[in-house]
């Protein structure tokens, strides 16, 4: 079972002192100015390296009152100071979920082991990727060829956070719930915890959580720096 901690040290790659270096995917960008994780039962936060020690240390006061919540779209206690004090604009923002124990037999789903055979309709992929963390990699075929894929986007030790792109010429057949949960199977065979989050403007990853009956247990928020891509 997930908790907001684990989806933090999932998304994020973090300094001795606590604070955000990257994201933690391949070619991660330097990431929030601050980012708030609550669940009903615990609250994780963590802020950028290159924040000053004083702004650090009066976001610090704020998010320490903070509490847990089961209502996930209400935006955290001290938000606009947050913004204020770091000087961003918000960023992302919207649900993490758990993955119910048991998921639909998916027997449609292949495994790609190598980044080649994606880049007929996916790009971006470079050699080496899926071995060094971005595996496994479960796709829908169409053609012989890769249409909609489901992999790790992020990974640590504990868990993995999905991934999922369909060929724009694909969309709407239901392929993303299909390789989604095959993935997670997949995930759960390799020891780890399988993580899922959208924006709350994503309605298409976010029927995608419906679709497999996902359960929104926690909200990610976040400032943005505004200067940089996300």
């Amino acid at each position: 079972m997930s908790t907001p901690e684990i989806e933090l040290t999932t998304t994020f790659v973090f300094d001795r002192r606590g604070r955000i270096v990257s994201t933690r995917e391949p070619g991660g960008t330097h990431g929030p100015l601050f980012t708030i994780i609550r669940s009903a039962r615990q609250c994780a936060w963590a802020v950028r390296d290159d924040l000053p020690d004083e702004v650090v240390e009066a976001i610090a006061e704020l998010a320490r009152e903070e509490l847990p919540t089961p209502d996930l779209r209400t935006p955290p206690l001290h938000a606009e100071h947050y913004i204020a004090l770091s000087g961003g604009e918000p960023g992302f923002s919207g649900p993490a979920f758990t993955f119910p124990s048991h998921l639909p037999a998916i027997s449609d789903v292949v495994q790609i082991e190598d980044e080649r055979d994606l880049l007929r309709n996916f790009k971006g992929w470079n050699s080496g990727e899926i071995v060094a963390g971005r595996g496994p990699v479960m796709a829908v075929m169409e053609e012989g060829s890769p249409v909609s894929i489901c992999f790790c986007a992020r990974r640590t030790e504990k868990a993995a956070a999905a991934g999922l792109e369909t060929a724009a010429a694909y969309r709407g057949r239901g392929f993303g719930a299909r390789v989604t949960a095959a993935w997670a199977e997949a995930v759960r065979a390799a020891g780890l915890i399988p993580l899922y989050s959208a924006a709350w403007t994503n309605v298409a990853s976010l029927a995608v959580a419906r679709k497999l009956g996902l359960d929104a247990y926690a909200s990610f928020w976040s400032v943005a720096d505004g200067r940089t891509e996300e």
